[in-house]
């Protein structure tokens, strides 16, 4: 195994190097930014100096840390970890000049540290900003370190108390540039490594069988990232396929059971009510590439995507009022019409309970746990009616004990279910389960959880609804009870995942905290992430109603989901003309990736652009 490469920088005294570099399996560079002659007039230094050159460790002098690269050979450039304890500009510079050090020594870092290197910086009591520092400072009194970090593609991975008392033999100096202790009680260590960078999609075409028809459409550019990601796959470790294994074997052990593991379309055709029209993702085949005779003996046609914003007022009019033209295909917002199909045809068996799973898509506002895409577990059966309740009541219990029994392996915490009636519930928020399969039964129950934050007055909290229907062919007297569950949710429940989005991260040390299909309590890579603000003002197009839906979706789209919250501010109209103007404050933040300030500004102007166009609505 190779050895570790450690640079440290800034040392005082090089103490804290002598200490560091008795720890076997390192390779220690020990560098400070001072001249040889000036540290040697510092206490201990010359022995600390010896004891590194002793051990085969290399010292260093007027080493600056803002130009790593300069000081080192590209064939000793690459660090395994970098240490900076206590960085200071000198003297009484202030918190704007550290800041700036910092920022400068985080985009050094970046030019000689390992893809999976670490960055330690300590700082004293309350210097770093974050909710670790105890008392914490105020925002703009501190050195702001995790988004300094972030502006050079890092992101706080840990932090702990430094302790000094470790390193055998260390002592703080440097106080304002002099051989002087300071106070390091209460210092923290922050450790840094590099973050997945954001991603920027390319559009996406994908190809799919469609009613005997080969059909190439475009993805919409908010799902570029999440389509085909395959996470219920049978080589997949993901927690979501984990817990869609486990619960179809515990119901295995309750009932006549069949999964349908046949490929499901991702796209649907027909016509939806006007009703969702704004929460569907759209896919239609224009007049004039509607397939003809040869195509379709060929079984090849192409597919355009528009999005609600995009269209011409004739073709939204059309649309809205479900006309027939042009043909109308949209990615499939449940999977309950391929449950319609099995009940229909003559391989159906009533009392055998069918699992079917996979993706859905549907346009959502953005909050930590509405998801444009997520996972849906769908239970289909037909019982005898007047024993639909007591089935229901059967499912309900057995999926509530395998999801307690899943979460008391890995936790402590309670988790309390409850199955509350649709009309007690029947917001416009938690009926959405309910908003694109009214013909396919009504809703009658939600599955709902309260565990830590999470309440019935959040929609976080319903993760699962259930529908009866009559069973259509005639002479059977049966009810057609359906089970619908998020497993996206119910994933975040048990491994306490606080954001959807981490669900979806590229980062591999996500799913490296599942190996083997384990569950397990999640552990955030990523800590106190930075926030920016954006407040946007704008008139709303006269006699047209805001989409609210839409103007949520371009904030997904053109930030890579990097905004963690919308929230409406105030409404003004404008006396004599009657306008009304909305103010809308955005906040961006990224739960798994690095995010600065260069990167939010280009986001915010992006979006400013794309609601001007999309939405016809007019900058304040």
């Amino acid at each position: 195994m190779a050895e570790r490469r450690v640079l440290l920088l800034g040392e005082g005294n090089f103490s804290f190097a002598a200490a560091l570099c008795e720890a076997a399996g390192s390779r220690v560079v020990a560098t400070c930014y001072e001249t040889e002659e000036e540290v040697a007039a510092r206490g201990r230094a010359a022995d600390s100096i010896r004891r590194l050159r002793d051990r085969g460790a290399e010292v260093m002098f007027s080493v600056d840390c803002t130009k790593l690269k300069e000081h080192f050979l590209l064939a000793k450039r690459e660090f395994d970890c970098i240490y900076f304890n206590f960085p200071h500009c000198g003297r009484k510079a202030g918190v704007v000049k550290n800041r700036e050090l910092l920022s400068r020594f985080f985009h050094s870092c970046a030019e000689v540290l390992t893809q999976d290197g670490e960055v330690r910086v300590a700082l004293c009591r309350g210097q770093g900003g974050t909710p670790a520092d105890q008392p914490k400072r105020e925002w703009h009194n501190s050195w702001q370190v995790v988004a300094v970090a972030a502006g050079a593609g890092f992101i706080l991975s840990d932090v702990h108390p430094f302790q000094a008392e470790t390193a055998h033999g260390y002592e703080c100096t440097g106080y304002r540039s002099q051989d002087k202790s300071f106070c390091i009680e209460g210092a923290l260590s922050h450790v840094f490594t590099r973050s997945s960078p954001l991603l920027y999609c390319k559009p996406l075409i994908c190809e799919i069988q469609l009613e005997r028809q080969r059909i190439s459409f475009q993805v919409p550019q908010v799902l570029v990232d999440k389509i085909n990601r395959g996470f219920l796959e049978r080589n997949s470790n993901h927690p979501v396929r984990t817990i869609k294994e486990k619960l179809t074997a515990a119901l295995s052990q309750a009932f006549r059971l069949q999964s349908i593991d046949c490929c499901l379309s991702l796209l649907l055709r027909g016509h939806l009510s006007a009703a969702c029209h704004s929460n569907i993702f759209w896919i239609l085949l224009s007049p004039e590439e509607t397939p003809g005779a040869e195509e379709m003996a060929s079984g090849r046609a192409k597919a355009v995507l528009f999005s609600h914003v995009d269209f011409h007022e004739d073709t939204d009019k059309n649309v809205q009022e479900g006309c027939q033209t042009p043909e109308q295909c949209y990615l499939r917002p449940s999977l309950l019409p391929y449950a319609q199909a099995i009940i229909k045809s003559t391989s159906f068996v009533p009392g055998t309970l069918y699992v079917f799973s996979g993706p859905v898509f549907r346009k959502c506002r953005v909050s930590p746990y509405s998801v444009p895409v997520f996972h849906e577990m769908l239970l289909v059966c037909a019982v005898n009616r007047g024993s639909e309740n007591s089935f229901i009541q059967m499912v309900v219990d057995k999926i509530k004990t395998s999801i307690h029994s899943f979460h008391q392996t890995i936790s402590d915490h309670k988790l309390t279910f409850s199955l509350q009636e649709a009309t007690s519930l029947a917001t416009a928020e938690l009926s959405d389960f309910a908003a694109f399969e009214s013909k396919l039964g009504e809703v009658q129950f939600f599955l709902c959880v309260e565990a830590g934050t999470w309440d019935c007055s959040e929609k976080g909290s319903c993760v699962g609804a259930v529908r009866t229907a009559p069973y259509e062919p005639a002479g059977r007297d049966l009810v057609v009870v359906s089970a619908s569950l998020n497993l996206d949710l119910v994933a975040m429940l048990i491994c306490a995942i606080d954001d959807w989005r981490m669900l979806w991260t590229s980062d591999s040390r996500f799913l490296r905290q599942f190996p083997a299909g384990e569950l397990r309590i999640f552990r955030s890579f990523s800590l106190y992430p930075p926030s920016y603000v954006h407040d946007v003002s704008f008139w709303l197009p006269d006699e047209e109603q805001f989409d609210d839906v839409a103007f949520h979706t371009i904030a997904r789209e053109v930030s890579g989901e990097a905004v963690a919250s919308i929230h409406l501010l105030d409404t003004f109209q404008q006396p004599g003309t009657g306008r009304n103007s909305l103010c809308c404050r955005l906040t961006f933040q990224s739960c798994d990736r690095a995010l600065g300030h260069g990167e939010v500004a280009a986001m915010q102007l992006r979006f400013r652009e794309e609601i001007s166009q999309r939405l016809r609505v007019t900058l304040r």
